[in-house]
This record gives structure tokens, C-alpha cells and sequence, in this order.
């Protein structure tokens, strides 16, 4: 029977000084997606996947591809390092996985400044490069699954300050919600519902307008929140007092 195995690599939000910002491991048996990319990611998979007790780490090569759910940093900044190593290192393009509201500027908003140019030799002009010199660009659609190695992939708007997307993917049976980030959100709470297990954002900020309070999940039925646990956590919030278990960095989930 295969294994469905959910390993945060990093469970903090933007200014987390305690924690890595989110990212995320799943996998089912030998394969992985890597849900959102910050920086370092390479010693973030390493750490993660010690901490996890794998035998041997994970790295980007272990990937069959990433899922970006939007463009803030957090989320997003370790794809040039990522890019990088696939080309240079593994002499392949990465598969990126994003819904195309999401990925309008990831090539001229992001990555463009620290990859479009390389200069090769010191007595010729520097190549201009593109997002396919070293990514391969798959696009999710909210009206319909993607396919992705052994998982399914389906993707829903969020209510942020940048085009965001919520993910549910599937794979041997098993289903892993992610709200990404979001303003509280009842229909997305409700999409997310038919998953085994969901990550949830969530914030201190009572009156948040594009994260989730945490006093909003709080209130939600048991059997929902028996199956929740929250990531994108603040440094000062208070685990021991939650309803709902928190994620943790390097601990292996079965799903």
C-alpha cells in the first residue's frame, strides 16, 4: 500500500526569526512535490528530511516538480536557487506548477533581475536568458485537476494581497488541502473540507484582512479541526493554548 507522507520544511510566516517560511514536502512513496519555494531551499530540504529521519535527504533532484501558490518572497524567493542547480547542476529545466494569475510576473517580477542575463566569457556580451533557459512553466486551472507524476492537482483563489492560490492534491487515494494565504474565508474552508488533511494559515491580527485569525478556525466544528493543522504561524504565537494542532518543521505526517 502506498505511503502519503506530508514533511514541512519550513512552518513560519514572513518575519518568523524561530522558523524557515512555508514550504512543504509531499510525498508518496518515492515520489515528491515541493509545495512553494522559499530561500535556502537546499538546506532547508536537508534539515527538514534529517530531522524527519529519512535515510537519505531530500533534494531538488528528488522533486518531480514545485507548486508555487504566489509571487511574495516567502513563498517564492528560493526559485532562482532553484532554477540554478537544475540547470547547471542537474542539466534539466524545473517544472513549476502555477495557476497563470499567479505566474503573470514571475519571469519580469522576480526572477528576470538575477537570471536574465549570463555572461559566459569575460570578452563576449552576456546571453540574454528566459524563464524556459531554465524552467518549465505548467499551468493549474481552477475549473479542472492537473496531473503531475502520481498526484492530482487542483487549485482554488484565495483573498490576499497578490494572486494566490489554495491547493488540494491527490494522490493514492489521500487528499492535502493547503489554504496557502488567505484572508478568512468560508467557501475555502468548505473546498478544503473533503481533504484528509489540511494546512491552515493562520494569524494573531484579530482583524486581518488577507491572513486567517486564528480565532476564526478556533470556532470551527471538531471533526474539522481534528483533521487541521496550522502553519505561517507568528514567532509569539501561543501552540500550547491552540484548539488546533500546529504544523512542525521536520516531523513526518502520514496522510
Amino acid at each position: 500500500m502506498s505511503r502519503v507522507r506530508l514533511i514541512p520544511m519550513g512552518v513560519g510566516e514572513a518575519f518568523s526569526t524561530r522558523h524557515y517560511t512555508t514550504c512543504l514536502a509531499l510525498g508518496v512513496d518515492d515520489s515528491w512535490l515541493l509545495i512553494d519555494c522559499p530561500h535556502p531551499i537546499r538546506k532547508m530540504l536537508r534539515e527538514g528530511s534529517i530531522a524527519a529521519g529519512l535515510a537519505t535527504p531530500l533534494d531538488i533532484e528528488h522533486f518531480t516538480a514545485v507548486v508555487v501558490t504566489h509571487l511574495h518572497a516567502d513563498h517564492a524567493c528560493g526559485l532562482e536557487d532553484y532554477g540554478y542547480y537544475s540547470r547547471i547542476a542537474l542539466g534539466r529545466c524545473a517544472r513549476i506548477f502555477m495557476h497563470p494569475d499567479a505566474s503573470a510576473r514571475l519571469w519580469n517580477g522576480l526572477l528576470a533581475a538575477g537570471m536574465g542575463l549570463a555572461q559566459l566569457r569575460p570578452d563576449a556580451p552576456p546571453l540574454e536568458m528566459h524563464l524556459d533557459n531554465y524552467f518549465t512553466l505548467e499551468h493549474l486551472d481552477t475549473t479542472h485537476s492537473v496531473s503531475c507524476g502520481p498526484f492530482q492537482i487542483e487549485c482554488r483563489r484565495t483573498f490576499h494581497s497578490v494572486p494566490t492560490f489554495a491547493l488540494r492534491v491527490t494522490a493514492a487515494g489521500r487528499t492535502f488541502g493547503f489554504s496557502a494565504d488567505s484572508a478568512y474565508d468560508p467557501g475555502l474552508i468548505d473546498w478544503l473540507s473533503t481533504s484528509d488533511l489540511i494546512v491552515h494559515e493562520a494569524t494573531n491580527l484579530r482583524e486581518s484582512t488577507v491572513h486567517t485569525p486564528y480565532e476564526k478556525l478556533a470556532a470551527l466544528p471538531q471533526p474539522l479541526r481534528n483533521k487541521m493543522r496550522l502553519s505561517h504561524l507568528p514567532d509569539d504565537f501561543d501552540t500550547a493554548a491552540s484548539a488546533i494542532d500546529v504544523l512542525h518543521q521536520g516531523q513526518v505526517y502520514e496522510i
